[in-house]
């Protein structure tokens, strides 16, 4: 099998999840609207200088993103419960292939996310200058990294059984630590934590909206840090895995 014919594969088979619709994209939408909704006319919320909608719409982003990426996780640990990998090794793919469409496949899902909540936005009244628009896009696409390399991580650990628990309660867990249902403070031990957090830069990036930068030297060390960890831990895994007889 083919890189190409591979990843066209892996595509398919994902657009035809439904489960992977209803949490990654239907989830995180129905939340915006439930969130943002009522308070569409809040300019500033709790003092951080954004609207409501603009906020919630990069933090539900961040959340249903962060989803779309783990579920890299459960695709493999599913493939390796039927023996789906072991076929795959004897064929002509490379295992440079075989990662490279996991994630090609995890971006495409997770851009997929960012469009509906993007056109959901638009609906509550975001309007942002174009390029506001490209480097929000960018620092998210920059952000979502490590969760790649967790996702791999991830489904070389775990068992179907497993997996799914850990990705809904791993996700959730992110999400309240990272500012996601609320804006974080300024001080103190949540905030401090969650600046070590890759997902709390992911929210960050709604920063772009008031014209400046959204990540500073630190952010931009968190999320580097976390993908070079993860990757080496990915990479590790899936040798130690594929190595088995």
């Amino acid at each position: 099998m083919s890189a190409l014919a591979y990843t066209r594969f892996e595509t398919v088979r994902a657009f035809r999840n439904r489960r992977f619709f209803l949490f990654s994209l239907v989830f995180p939408l129905v939340l915006y609207f439930v969130i943002a909704g009522p308070n569409q006319g809040e300019h500033d919320l709790q003092g951080t200088g954004l609207s409501a909608p603009v906020y919630f719409m990069v933090s539900m982003a961040s959340f249903g993103t962060m989803t779309a990426m783990l579920g890299t996780g459960a695709r493999i640990a599913g493939e390796r419960a039927v023996g789906w990998n072991r076929q795959l090794r004897i064929s002509p793919l490379s295992a440079a292939a075989y990662l490279r469409a996991k994630v090609v496949i995890a971006y495409t899902m997770a851009l997929l996310s960012l469009a509906t909540l993007y056109i959901a936005g638009t609906i509550l009244g975001v309007r942002l200058p174009a390029g506001e628009w490209i480097a929000m896009t960018m620092l998210i696409l920059v952000g979502l990294i490590p969760f790649a390399a967790l996702g791999v991580l991830l489904g070389h650990l775990l068992t179907t059984e497993t997996i799914g628990p850990a990705i809904g309660g791993g996700t959730s867990l992110l999400a309240l630590l990272s500012g996601t249902w609320f804006p974080l403070g300024q001080s103190g031990v949540v905030h401090a934590v969650a600046q070590a957090l890759p997902s709390y830069w992911l929210v960050q990036a709604n920063r772009v909206a008031l014209g400046g930068h959204a990540w500073s030297l630190t952010g931009w060390l968190v999320v580097a840090g976390w993908s070079v960890v993860l990757t080496a831990a990915a990479a590790r895994a899936f040798r130690r895995d594929t190595g088995r007889p």
